[in-house]
C-alpha cells in the first residue's frame, strides 16, 4: 500500500488479515472510481486499515468498520502512521453504521469455504473462514448493502471463484443494482487453502491440476 509517509510501514500484528493480492485487486478497483472529494466512504471488515487508508487519500470521508477488536486497533494506528483520517468503528458489519448511507462500499470479507465444524470461526480464521460454500458474510453483505447506498452509489467487493461470483451478481441484481465483474486475478494458494486442497478436490471446487484460485471485483451501482 502507499498511503504513507516515506519509511512508514503498515503494523499487521498476529490475528490481523495482511493485505494481500485480494486487497491489492480491490485498491485497483477502488482506484477506478471517479469518486468526487468529499464522498461518504464505507470499508466493511478494515482489518489493517489498508483499503480505507487508500480511500481516504482520495479526498474522501473514510468510515472502516470490523469486528475484530485486534483488528480495529490495528487499522487506528496504521492511519495515525499514515497521518489519515478515517473514523473507525467495532462491530458486525453494517451495525455500527445503521441508518447512514454511501456514496462508495468496499468490502474484502472472509470468503474461504471451509468443512463444517458446528461452530462460527474463531480467532484469525474468523478473517477468511466462510462457511461451507464461503458466503457465510457475501450473502449477508448482498442483502443488506443495497439499501446503505445513495443513489448513483457503489459497492465493491472482492472474493474467490469458489465462492460463485454468480451467485453474488444474482443476489445484487435482485435487489435492482446494475452488476458485473470488473477484475479477475489467478493467485496460486496461500497457507489455508493448501491445507484444504484435498477437501475442494472431492467437493468438485477444484479441478486444475494446478493449485490456483481465481480472485474477482463485483462492482454494483444503485441507480440514479
Amino acid at each position: 500500500m502507499s498511503g504513507y509517509p516515506d519509511g512508514v510501514k503498515p503494523l499487521v500484528p498476529p490475528g490481523v488479515y495482511a493485505p494481500q493480492d485480494d486487497t491489492d485487486l480491490l485498491v485497483g478497483a477502488l482506484l477506478d472510481e471517479p469518486l468526487p472529494g468529499g464522498a461518504d466512504v464505507l470499508d466493511v471488515g478494515t482489518g489493517s486499515g489498508a483499503l480505507a487508508i487508500e480511500a481516504a487519500r482520495r479526498g474522501t470521508r473514510v468510515t472502516a468498520v470490523d469486528v475484530s477488536w485486534r483488528a480495529v486497533c490495528t487499522a487506528r494506528l496504521n492511519a495515525w502512521l499514515a497521518r489519515s483520517p478515517v473514523r473507525i468503528r467495532h462491530g458486525n458489519l453494517f451495525a455500527p453504521v445503521r441508518g447512514q448511507s454511501f456514496d462508495l462500499i468496499l468490502a474484502n470479507p472472509p470468503y474461504v469455504p471451509a468443512p463444517e465444524t458446528g461452530r462460527a470461526p474463531q480467532g484469525a480464521a474468523r478473517a477468511w473462514d466462510a462457511g461451507r460454500d464461503g458466503r457465510l458474510v457475501l450473502d449477508r453483505i448482498c442483502r443488506e448493502a443495497p439499501a446503505m447506498l445513495r443513489p448513483g452509489g457503489v459497492l465493491l467487493v472482492v472474493h474467490s471463484a469458489f465462492s460463485c461470483p454468480d451467485r453474488t451478481l444474482t443476489h445484487l441484481r435482485g435487489e435492482g443494482l446494475k452488476a458485473c465483474v470488473t477484475r479477475r486475478r489467478t493467485v496460486p494458494f496461500g497457507p489455508v487453502l493448501r491445507s484444504r486442497e484435498g477437501w475442494l478436490r472431492r467437493r468438485g471446487l477444484l479441478v486444475d491440476p494446478e493449485p490456483r484460485e481465481e480472485l474477482v471485483v463485483v462492482r454494483a451501482e444503485l441507480p440514479v
